[in-house]
């Protein structure tokens, strides 16, 4: 099926009717979107589709203080979405939290940490980074699609666990080297690199 043509516009010129049909897709889907899917979509070539949601992105962010946006368009996970604005991040917490009883731990959220950090890492060696039995932890973050298991671990045979492209959709992530550097708040980093090697 030959690519639909493609007759450029000016710099200065979008495509309106583009912009608003790729819009009412991004607003109903619930994961982020490869470019290649949207541009199947549209009919559009896959480079266009991408000109389309830089432009997109750049608009949202360039809204200026009069003209405000309470979102924002970001290229996450190998794909698009629409998300809240980081600025209005506790007002939408609230809102969304609000009475629900499905909140992650204190504790998930430390071994959800490690995973992320150490990845991929053993029970037992996120049992003895954080001194307490995670199983129960480990198991609550698999049924939640935060991480996944990533195989044996070569030397003992114990299964090794991951983060998932839920855990980067979920924290807005493009990739894993988008995690914050740890080492302005873990000064005792070595002495756990050190803890690796013993287990």
């Amino acid at each position: 099926m030959p690519e639909p043509r493609y007759e450029p516009v000016p710099d200065d010129v979008l495509p309106e009717a583009h912009l608003a049909a790729l819009e009412a897709v991004l607003m109903v889907v619930d994961e982020p979107v490869p470019a290649a899917a949207l541009a199947a979509a549209l009919g559009l070539p896959t480079g266009q589709v991408v000109e389309l949601l830089t432009a997109l992105a750049a608009e949202y962010r360039g809204a200026g203080p009069g003209r405000a946006r309470g979102f924002e368009l970001r290229e996450v996970a190998g794909g698009w979405r629409i998300y809240s604005a980081p600025a209005h991040a506790d007002v939408v917490g609230r809102f969304v939290l609000e009475g629900q009883t499905a909140r992650l731990t204190q504790a998930s959220l430390e071994t959800l940490a490690v995973i992320a950090y150490r990845q991929p890492v053993t029970r037992g060696r996120v049992a003895a980074i954080r001194g307490v039995n995670v199983d129960g932890v480990v198991r609550t973050l698999l049924a939640r699609g935060l991480v996944e298991e990533a195989g044996p671990d070569p030397d003992g045979g114990a299964m090794r666990y991951r983060t998932t492209s839920y855990f980067l959709e979920r924290m807005g992530l493009g990739s894993l080297a988008d995690l914050p550097p740890l080492a302005p708040y873990l000064p005792e980093l070595a002495s756990l690199d050190e803890m690796d090697a013993d287990l």
